[in-house]
């Protein structure tokens, strides 16, 4: 009787949707303008039931001053809402923290590293809960939840290097991987491929300002060519103008067109304590190329 589905606004689709219960994660630059966004999340949520919104930033803040106060339940990560994640202690591959609901405080322990999936969590369980589950019973299974493919996914450790599958492909996503990698020691070594010259054209400036920010000076950032599925494209914004944009900055970042050659680019570049992760979207074979930086590591 209960229909779950992710949909996003990539196609527009979304605003075919009326759901009873809505959950907002984000409202950031992937496929659309921000004005688009807008409007599509705003008319997606205001025909929910109840909606769950994160108002952990000024943009979903502001979309969620806009809806019935009645029918909303906020999150926030460290943040005042309705429910909030307090006390955040991170591990390498886990996270615990303790959720604030109205009337009591419950340990939550997660399997999946990152400030990003305390956000995800607080997303379903405020779901869940809107849904006539008890918070004590959602707090309990969501701790069996041992993560997806291709979301900050360990392919393996090799020579003291460990190989990382992602799924980030936009500014707020790759940001989110770069700050759970930062929370530890080492090096991290990057390999990103733009998925389609479309995106990489809407996105470029915030792209080139995330990495100059999230990156540190020791970090080293390859873009191979964007993947091409076929089409007419147009070409105006490329992997080396991203690059070009990056390096003017002083961050490492390098063009290296061909993607195997930017991976052996990679590899031999990495050292003991170094963590190498496999970033982009649109391209199941990316999880291929991690596995096989792996491979070469081990030779």
């Amino acid at each position: 009787e209960t229909y779950v589905s992710e949909v996003d606004e990539s196609d527009g689709s979304i605003a075919l949707y009326s759901p009873t219960i809505a959950v907002l994660n984000n409202v950031s630059l992937d496929h659309k303008s921000l004005e688009e966004l807008r409007q599509l999340f705003g008319d997606f949520a205001a025909k929910a039931r109840i909606t769950i919104v994160n108002v952990g930033d000024a943009e979903r803040a502001a979309l969620a001053m806009a809806l019935d106060r009645g029918r909303t339940t906020s999150f926030a990560v460290e943040g005042e809402a309705d429910l909030s994640a307090r006390n955040l202690q991170p591990a390498s591959f886990a996270i615990r923290f303790d959720l604030i609901p109205p009337d009591a405080t419950l340990p939550v322990q997660l399997a999946v590293p990152g400030r990003h999936n305390v956000a995800n969590a607080l997303a379903a369980l405020g779901a869940v809960a809107a849904a006539g589950v008890p918070l004590t019973d959602a707090v309990r299974a969501i701790e069996g939840f041992a993560g997806l493919g291709r979301r900050f996914e360990l392919v393996g450790e090799a020579n003291g290097v460990a190989v990382i599958d992602d799924f980030g492909h936009n500014p707020d996503k790759i940001g989110a991987t770069l700050d759970t990698l930062h929370a530890f020691p080492g090096r991290v070594l990057a390999l990103f491929q733009p998925h389609g010259f479309g995106p990489l054209k809407v996105m470029r400036r915030e792209l080139v300002a995330m990495f100059i920010d999230k990156l540190r000076d020791d970090d080293l950032l390859v873009l191979p060519a964007p993947v091409y599925q076929g089409g007419t494209v147009s070409r105006e914004v490329t992997s080396a103008d991203i690059v070009a944009d990056i390096a003017a900055s002083g961050r490492t970042a390098r063009h290296i067109a061909d993607r195997d050659a930017a991976a052996t680019h990679l590899v031999a570049q990495a050292r003991p304590g170094d963590r190498i992760v496999v970033m982009g979207a649109r391209d199941d074979t990316l999880s291929l190329l991690a596995a096989d930086m792996l491979t070469a590591l081990r030779r």
